[in-house]
């Protein structure tokens, strides 16, 4: 079972740090994911992720608080805008608009009513 969690951490980690660029696939989810499967399969890859300067604050604060930090809020939000822009400039048909808009709007609402860290991140 151990291989088994690692791949799908591993996995999930990947889809998260495409998510970066590509709003449709959701960064924090993914990351969570991979941090949950890492805690079963590789207790060093799961220390590794937790220490990571990129994505061990953002899972601490998840697993302390339920919370996302108002830097990662601005970046999510404001790149889902932005990608919701670039679709409208470019004229993509309105099926495309709806489904980008109910999509990135259902998680951007997630997003803004999780609290902030308590810390104030």
């Amino acid at each position: 079972m151990r291989i088994f969690w690692i791949i799908c951490g591993s996995l999930a980690l990947a889809l998260g740090v495409l998510g970066i660029a590509l709003p449709l696939l959701p960064t924090t989810p993914l990351v969570l994911l991979a941090a949950f499967c890492y805690a079963r399969g590789s207790e060093r890859m799961h220390r590794w992720l937790l220490r990571n300067r990129v994505f061990g604050p953002m899972i601490r604060d998840w697993h302390a608080e339920g919370a996302i930090s108002a830097r990662a809020r601005t970046l999510a939000v404001g790149t889902m805008g932005g990608v919701f822009a670039i679709s409208l400039a470019l004229g993509l048909p309105w099926q495309a608009l709806l489904f980008q808009g109910v999509a990135m709007g259902g998680a951007a609402i997630f997003i803004l009513t999780r609290p902030l860290p308590k810390q104030g991140s």
